[in-house]
């Protein structure tokens, strides 16, 4: 582990309550142990986040690579919010041209291409990912069980498997958005144990206990890798969601997960391909084209700066 005699800079940024810390690492200079970030994003002892980003050089010719690191101190493929907020970061700090209206950031996902809008001052204030196309072959995903559905395009998938819990069954779709999802629709809430809802006489998705039912699934023998966990309900024209996210626990909001709980609703019939998503921090639009994208719009936002020892850390 290497020691910084000097401080080192950060900017907090968020999308929609899901913050980050957010530090320039464009010289490489920098390693973060798995205790280091897990001190960095204690909000009590640390600056406090749901994960760090190191903003970093792309190895393939894109804008930049996003070394996206979860509060727990584990590496992740993807993170809708997140890129969001790494676009922000490239932008606002002058690393893309100011005429430039896009982003190709570089993940642990592949390429995602961001289509960005500015204020009058050049910053950034909302983008549209292209977040690809969803995987949904249970290899991939990944999980432990065979398809048992298959898409309008005859894709076979993992769609409302039941799996058990000490509280009942719930019924699953399984999606991967360059990281494993698990979407359960609460279509009768009402039949649903009442040791899941910190209120049993108003069982609503916000009184629904996600840390016990979401950490239960989140390590389930069924996702060989974890899995991030959606609940969600569908409404006249929004789907409302919560998510516990994999080395996270509960955050405010998920983009992967609004992406995958978008495909979800459009391949169990309970939607269409163009969803707005509810989350506890905001609203996501999410749009599953026609050419087999998810387009993922939303908000980045700067919270503020400072700076950290890192021999304060672990």
């Amino acid at each position: 582990m290497k020691r910084y005699e000097v401080e080192l800079n950060f900017k907090k940024m968020h999308g929609l309550g899901n913050d980050f810390v957010m530090i320039d690492n464009m010289d490489r200079s920098i390693e973060l142990s798995a205790d280091q970030v897990r001190s960095i994003c204690d909000r009590h002892f640390g600056i406090g986040a749901d994960g760090v980003i190191l903003v970093e050089p792309s190895n393939i010719g894109d804008d930049g690579f996003m070394n996206y690191i979860n509060s727990d101190g584990s590496f992740a493929q993807m993170c809708g919010n997140g890129v969001r907020c790494f676009a922000k970061f490239l932008v606002d700090s002058g690393c893309i041209d100011t005429d430039s209206k896009s982003v190709a950031a570089s993940t642990r996902a592949g390429t995602k291409n961001i289509v960005i809008t500015r204020d009058e001052n050049g910053r950034m204030v909302e983008a549209v990912v292209d977040m690809g196309a969803p995987e949904l072959d249970p290899v991939k995903v990944p999980i432990r069980a065979v398809a048992n559905a298959v898409a309008d395009d005859d894709t076979p998938f993992v769609g409302e498997l039941s799996v058990p819990s000490p509280w009942g069954d719930f019924s699953f779709t399984a999606v991967s958005m360059g990281n494993p999802h698990a979407v359960c629709f609460l279509d009768d809430i009402e039949d649903i144990d009442d040791a899941l809802f910190t209120d049993p006489f108003n069982k609503t998705l916000d009184s629904l206990n996600l840390d016990l039912i979401g950490a239960f699934y989140e390590s389930n023998e069924i996702f060989p890798e974890k899995t991030n966990v959606e609940f969600a309900v569908v409404g006249d024209d929004s789907i409302s969601m919560r998510v516990y996210e994999r080395g996270c626990g509960e955050t405010l909001a998920c983009g992967t997960g609004a992406c995958a709980t978008g495909v979800a609703a459009c391949l169990t019939k309970r939607a269409g391909r163009k969803n707005e998503i509810i989350l506890k921090g905001g609203m996501l639009d999410i749009d599953w084209r026609d050419d087999g994208h998810v387009h993922m719009t939303g908000p980045a936002a700067h919270s503020f700066s400072g700076t950290i020892s890192l021999d304060d850390l672990a």
